[in-house]
């Protein structure tokens, strides 16, 4: 195929979880976190191969991860309802709690500043903060269960979306009425830019909404050939321009912000999957581009453009894909419960 011409990343490690691989996270330290349907949770070092178990199967779907922005803490949650937090010094140790009957848990995010975690709760979303191990606030969606949250990169807001459209609130007043940014279907998906200055909403309806974080009024794009279900931003610029990557069933549409502040965004349709893709990750400070697809085909895209190299290890397809904080360590999860890390090949250097 053209373009294949160098081997970016090589395979690491690998292993097998029960059932489905849900979510993937990595530590700052870089350490990586592996969750499955079957309830398993799994840490691993790469740097030592070591693998801890730090839950087993239970039946119940753990759909969430994440780690604190200092590394300290580990958050999971899911179809129980519990909202799990484990002290990372201390894996072993039994974690902290939360308990929500009969509410599924499946969106929880850090504050990238502080030690706060906001979850979704059906109609409602929570912070909760690590150093008081209490609740500081309480939001209600109202419209419709919540569909996805992100913070703002300064930790300054807290962006939630579902239903009719995404509201901002802000971490210094949770009281105060939040912003609301309307559409006419349902945000699935939201991603801030790295420098916090470009909001994206993948929806429903097959549209993207692009707005500059403080004006009500977005760019649209349309022609996808379903609901927008993920969205990556990329933290390099290319000669100042925002890359925006969205996916919708097989196809990864790239989006290059133009130089007029007041313009629009050029596309660029990336094709070559021939099933949903379930995954797309920017490497981070760099534009080469993975995605990862229920084909079992992991592409990465050379400057978000071209394929480099097609990475396999989960033939019924892939679901999730994750860089490390570094940009050196790739992993994936599949439908079959494989997990695998790719790392920076020697033959590679160079390619970001």
């Amino acid at each position: 195929m053209p373009g294949l011409t160098q081997t970016l990343l090589e395979v690491y490690q690998q292993g097998c979880l029960d059932d489905y691989v849900t979510a993937i996270a990595w530590s700052p330290d870089h350490s990586l976190a592996i969750a499955s349907a079957a309830g398993e949770i799994l840490l691993v070092n790469p740097g030592t191969q070591a693998e801890i178990i730090l839950q087993e199967a239970n039946s119940q779907s753990i759909d969430c991860l994440a780690f604190s922005a200092d590394g300290h803490y580990l958050a999971a949650g899911g179809q129980s309802g519990q909202l799990l937090i484990w002290p990372i010094q201390s894996p072993t140790h039994p974690p902290v709690v939360l308990p929500h009957p009969r509410t599924w848990l499946d969106r929880l995010i850090w504050n990238p500043t502080r030690n706060e975690l906001a979850f979704s709760l059906g109609r409602y979303a929570q912070v909760w903060d690590a150093a008081t191990a209490e609740i500081v606030t309480t939001l209600q969606f109202e419209n419709s269960s919540i569909l996805d949250l992100v913070w703002h990169p300064q930790g300054s807001h807290l962006i939630v979306s579902g239903h009719q459209g995404v509201k901002i609130w802000s971490s210094d007043d949770w009281d105060a009425d939040p912003t609301v940014r309307e559409i006419a279907a349902a945000s699935v998906a939201i991603a801030l830019s790295p420098d916090g200055q470009y909001l994206a909403s993948g929806n429903l309806d097959r549209t993207l909404l692009v707005w500059p974080f403080d004006s009500d009024f977005p760019w649209q794009m349309r022609g996808f050939p379903g609901k927008v279900r993920q969205l990556a931003w990329s933290e390099f610029t290319v000669r100042q321009a925002h890359l925006l990557a969205s996916a919708s069933g097989p196809d990864v549409v790239v989006w290059r912000k133009k130089s007029d502040a007041s313009a629009g965004w050029d596309a660029q349709v990336l094709d070559l999957h021939e099933q949903r893709v379930n995954a797309i990750a920017f490497q981070p400070g760099g534009t080469l581009l993975a995605s990862a697809a229920e084909d079992g085909q992991l592409c990465l895209w050379k400057k978000a453009q071209q394929v480099a190299q097609i990475l396999e290890g989960a033939p019924q397809g892939f679901s999730t894909v994750v860089w490390s904080p570094n940009g050196k360590w790739l992993a994936a999860g599949g439908q079959q419960g494989e997990w695998l890390i790719w790392k920076q090949s020697s033959r590679g250097r160079g390619f970001r």
